[in-house]
């Protein structure tokens, strides 16, 4: 049975309908990047709300949808995270608010780079559209640093 419970709708800004401008390039891109990945999923039948939960421009983005499962075992809330970063989505019922995505985001991640320096398998790992080796494991290491020092701290 998948946790019904909502996320903080206080730490997101609800944003327009998804055929309206927020009036910001960027986040509109980001916005269309996180939908065509999330709808990607035959679990997402339709998209029925969109929320901006933070932004750092050309670095990473953070929406919460509320969305119309196409299976009974999906949660209804899922955060999807996009950038300069792999893509990702991460159920609302693991993360109340964007701080926690990200801080979840992160761990899963620093669990891939871990298993690609060691040359370990990720396959039960979250997805990464790169080889798993020692030098992606590195860059996307850089990047993991960055964001858990500069960006994880503003979302407190």
């Amino acid at each position: 049975m998948v946790n019904k419970a909502k996320p903080d709708l206080t730490a997101v800004l609800r944003l327009p309908p998804s055929n309206v401008s927020t009036g910001e390039i960027d986040l509109d891109s980001a916005r269309i990047e996180a939908r065509k990945y999330l709808e990607f999923y035959n679990w997402v039948s339709s998209v029925k709300g969109e929320y901006f939960g933070y932004g750092a421009e050309g670095i990473i983005y953070i929406f919460l949808f509320e969305i119309e499962p196409g299976r009974p075992d999906v949660d209804p809330w899922i955060w999807v995270i996009v950038g300069d970063i792999p893509p990702t989505y991460i159920p609302a019922e693991d993360a109340k608010t964007p701080y926690e995505a990200l801080n979840g985001y992160l761990g899963a991640l620093e669990d891939w780079v871990e298993a690609a320096r060691h040359g370990k398998s990720v396959a039960r790992l979250i997805p990464v559209n790169v080889d798993a080796n020692p030098a992606n494991a590195e860059m996307l290491d850089g990047r993991l640093k960055f964001l858990g020092e500069k960006i994880l701290p503003e979302l407190r």
